[in-house]
């Protein structure tokens, strides 16, 4: 069984940044938010709740792997995709694609950032706002 991201309760969520300081640490090597492949800002203004912007991993056809001409996106078994960082070429169709604009670009790699399911973000989260699930 695969596991993947599950956004749960934004309710609780202080915009702390935790979630998108770990996952850009751990993935890109980096301290800043613009790396990081979970977004969290308001929704409107300083008293707007907090929106959480991350893959929700389709399980159909997924429309930003369909959108990527160079076959560097690949279905992942129980929803999302893979990158594979070598085939892309930095088009941007898949962030166009993406329906829930979920998929962030990195100018200085010339790639796009998708979240990977790790669930990192989500055992750091120190609210509880996100969970990582197993998908049957």
């Amino acid at each position: 069984m695969s596991k993947k991201l599950t956004v749960v309760n934004m309710n609780k969520c202080i915009g702390c940044f935790t979630c998108m300081i770990v996952c850009a640490a751990n993935h890109q090597k980096s301290h800043s938010f613009a790396k990081s492949a979970i977004k969290i800002r308001t929704s409107g203004g300083i008293s707007g709740r907090f929106i959480c912007q991350v893959c929700r991993a389709c399980d159909e056809e997924c429309s930003c792997a369909s959108a990527c001409s160079s076959g560097a996106l690949l279905p992942r078994k129980g929803g999302g995709v893979t990158l594979i960082a070598d085939k892309c070429i930095g088009c941007k169709e898949c962030i166009n694609a993406c329906i829930v604009n979920a998929i962030f670009f990195d100018t200085v790699a010339n790639k796009p950032i998708i979240c990977k399911h790790c669930g990192l973000c989500a055992r750091f989260c120190p609210h509880q706002c996100l969970e990582y699930r197993r998908t049957e």
